[in-house]
């Protein structure tokens, strides 16, 4: 699905079964990653935000969001029902009430005038309060204060001609400007500049606009020869005042709506001497020299480095910072990485047309130097590589049709000779008319990042590089904030933002754990977990599963059959002791089979057992796949043959958990295949005594909605967009999902809603929400009163847009 183009009908997740097998929705238990929440219906519902970022901790655990939220509108006499009923701490309003939207519905509801806060905004509901429950604490958060400038910022149009697409060039050109003209024609201001058209001054420029002619040398390349210029048009021209007012009064709680163009201006403030200094990818800078690179495999090592974003919080303005890593290409000889990548020595053998075609597409577009001629290291892109070895390689010298060997041409215009004439040359330059170097000759140019797919192994290695303990990361961040020393930032200083050096404290409470119920045939009907842990020992699954007939492929090498049948006794025994109806025996006895030849293993496994179960009118319900540890693409290969061209669940074991036969193991992955079955583990026991606030009293469907992008690199696959939403209620802890194809790097769900003409009713509803909405009232019999949609938005400008869309 991800390499095709268009917009194919949306599929549910697993999609229907094909060729006898079948394909449940999947069940999940409860949530996933933190995103942003709010409620659709009625539109007074209180939003409960948990002030967390994604992933990388851009926003701390406290008792605030990560935005300003203003305390409860009004007092409570005017509170409609479920924010009376939501509200733990029902506090005074504060002195200066905040005209956000949900005062303006309030007084639409006792006939007053409504005044939105902008004609734009998306009308949320307000927080009804702060919380009281729990333990409190103090926490530290990756945030450091930040003054707000008293400055009158002024915002240019910036043109560059000729126009060059690299932000590289165009901050060379605004450099060498600065450098020339700061003192004679910019009244000696020093401008941020974000790389393309827009250039910011703490203050008036002494012209309204004005042309500038900049000249750029290429770097020295040691030959002693003249370095080639170019020549640039810069045009600068006034196009607006940055009003960083609008967001001193959303700090203070007094504007509804974040002003994004400030934000802007400051993070381009402070991303101007970072971009200078290191190498820059999205909001993140890398270099060498911030920590100790670590290979990755296949001519790869990673990068420490560092994310950064300026962001309003009820603290105020703060900088997030946080440690982050990457994949950057190792500065080895050419030959040296392709005998990595390709894992095997080149050095004294001729490459095959399948290495010369991965070599090929591994080093297209990257930069490298040559390394015969001295101190003279000129650099070339690469372009592609030759069919054909070195030493069969000719070119014309002269007009006359004078052609020349490669090996004798370096013979004797630069005394080098070649030594492995077997290999392949590298292609620079034009393609119609290429230049040959020999891969011994050249060197990968250091600071190139990787931006295509990482395989299994080196993600592996990244998450190992960048997992950390609490207090190692905060000493880290702590180092890195001293380091970038913001207080000598001279962009900073001219701007007039302060950064502080001390990781932001937060108000936090612990909150109390639920207490969770599972079967009356256990011995423990209920438990209450500790510091976030409990197990299944004496306790059965609520609801258990039904696994009829499963069988299971070895695909690890090192897993003797006698172990493998073991292992899947052990785990069918544990299913069933969990409260599970799980048969013992397999339908086959487990197989072993080839991990490069999955796809024909595994649907020649589920034939035979279909010959078995198709006479009795049975189905597979589940496939046991054992993969060695370090399985590369052989997990995703697995899924996509069940879940997609077999229809039916699959459950994926490692070569390490077969070995331990460890009985906390068997439980983890019972629970696991019970879910995907559609059994439940356990219940909330507030869910079953209608405890829940905005959940428990009233039919409530939960929507979760993202969108997976391509890899950068890649620029022909389709985004894909997933919704999930519970399928029961009052204890929501199933699950169904829909994914869908969509266009390329679309953030918007685009079949999200979607109205079509049909040819005798006309125009009718259709869309991934309408299919959930459907799903759930089979499944509970009811039609969903209230809907709380969970949204995550890659671009915080895009969240009020996405949001409109969900409730179109």
């Amino acid at each position: 699905m991800g390499s095709r183009r268009g917009r194919p009908q949306q599929q549910q997740y697993p999609p229907p079964a094909r060729g006898g097998g079948r394909g449940p929705i999947p069940q999940q238990q409860g949530g996933g990653r933190g995103t942003q929440g709010f409620t659709a219906a009625p539109p007074q519902h209180p939003r409960h935000d948990a002030a967390a970022g994604r992933g990388r901790g851009r926003a701390a655990r406290g008792d605030g969001p990560s935005s300003p939220a203003p305390a409860a509108a009004g007092p409570l006499g005017r509170l409609p029902p479920e924010l009376r009923q939501a509200m733990e701490d029902p506090s005074p309003p504060p002195a200066q009430p905040v005209p956000v939207p949900a005062q303006a519905e309030a007084a639409a509801a006792t006939g007053q005038a409504a005044i939105p806060a902008s004609s734009k905004a998306i009308r949320f509901p307000l927080r009804p309060g702060k919380g009281s429950a729990g333990t409190r604490c103090l926490v530290k958060a990756n945030h450091f204060i930040a003054q707000l400038p008293d400055k009158d910022l002024h915002h240019y149009h910036v043109s560059i001609t000729p126009e060059v697409t690299s932000r590289v060039v165009n901050r060379a050109v605004i450099h060498e400007l600065v450098n020339l003209h700061r003192a004679a024609y910019l009244g000696g201001r020093l401008p941020a500049y974000d790389g393309r058209k827009s250039l910011y001054t703490a203050g008036p420029l002494p012209f309204a606009s004005k042309e500038f002619q900049i000249t750029l040398l290429d770097d020295d390349d040691g030959s002693g020869a003249q370095r080639r210029q170019r020549n640039f048009k810069v045009v600068i021209k006034f196009a607006a005042r940055a009003d960083l007012h609008r967001l001193g009064m959303f700090l203070a709680g007094r504007h509804a709506e974040a002003p994004q163009e400030a934000l802007q201006v400051l993070d381009i403030v402070l991303r101007e001497l970072p971009s200078a200094r290191y190498a820059p990818f999205g909001r993140s800078f890398f270099s060498p020299d911030l920590g100790r690179r670590q290979p990755l495999g296949d001519g790869l090592e990673s990068w420490r480095g560092f994310y950064q974003s300026i962001r309003p919080t009820q603290m105020g303005l703060s900088l997030n910072i946080d440690m982050s890593a990457t994949a950057f290409i190792e500065p080895l000889p050419v030959i040296d990485y392709a005998a990595q990548l390709l894992r095997s020595d080149i050095h004294s053998r001729p490459l095959s047309d399948a290495e010369r075609v991965k070599i090929k597409k591994a080093l297209r577009g990257v930069k490298v130097e040559v390394t015969h001629r001295g101190n003279m290291r000129r650099k070339y892109r690469i372009s592609g590589l030759t069919t054909q070895a070195t030493r069969e390689l000719t070119f014309p010298v002269d007009e006359g049709g004078t052609v020349k060997s490669v090996v004798q041409y370096f013979q004797e215009t630069y005394g080098f000779a070649i030594q492995h004439t077997y290999l392949p040359c590298l292609q620079v330059g034009n393609q119609q008319r290429p230049n040959y170097l020999p891969m011994e000759v050249c060197k990968i140019v250091e600071g190139q990042r990787y931006s295509k797919r990482l395989n299994q192994n080196q993600i592996r290695a990244l998450l190992d590089e960048t997992c950390q303990y609490p207090r190692d990361r905060e000493r880290d961040i702590t180092q890195m904030v001293k380091h970038n020393a913001y207080q000598e930032d001279p962009y900073a200083k001219e701007f007039g933002i302060k950064i502080s050096d001390r990781l932001a404290s937060v108000d936090a409470r612990i909150l109390p754990a639920p207490r969770l119920k599972y079967n009356e045939t256990g011995r423990e009907k209920d438990c209450l977990p500790r510091v976030g842990q409990w197990n299944m020992m004496n306790k059965k699954m609520v609801n258990g599963g039904k696994v009829r007939s499963w069988m299971c492929v070895n695909f690890a090498r090192n897993v003797p059959d006698k172990l493998a049948r073991d292992f899947c006794h052990q785990l069918a025994q544990m299913c069933q002791d969990s409260g599970m109806d799980f048969a013992l025996e397999p339908v086959l006895p487990p197989m072993s089979a080839r991990p490069d030849q999955v796809e024909r293993a595994l649907k020649a496994r589920y034939h035979e057992a279909m010959n078995i179960l198709g006479p009795q009118r049975r189905e597979l319900d589940l496939l046991i796949g054992i993969l060695p540890d370090n399985n590369g693409s052989l997990y995703g290969d697995l899924k996509r043959v069940c879940e997609i061209d077999l229809g039916i669940v699959s459950q994926c074991c490692c070569t390490k958990q077969v070995f331990k036969l460890n009985k906390q193991i068997y439980a983890n992955i019972a629970l696991k295949i019970n879910v995907k079955v559609g059994g439940r583990n356990t219940v909330l026991v507030d869910a079953l005594s209608r405890r829940i606030p905005l959940v428990t009293d009233r039919p409530t469907i939960i929507f979760g909605a993202d969108v997976t992008h391509p890899h950068p690199g890649e620029d022909s696959s389709p985004s894909i967009a997933a919704v999930v939403a519970s399928q029961d209620w009052p204890e929501v802890t199933r699950y169904a999902g829909l994914v869908s194809a969509q266009a390329h790097r679309q953030e918007l769900i685009e079949d999200l809603y979607k109205v079509r003409q049909d040819p005798q009713k006309g125009p009718v509803s259709s869309g991934m929400i309408r299919e959930l909405l459907i799903s759930f009232k089979k499944s509970t019999g009811e039609k969903p009163q209230r809907i709380i949609f969970y949204r995550f938005v890659h671009a915080q400008s895009e969240n009020t847009r996405s949001c409109a869309v969900c409730f179109h």
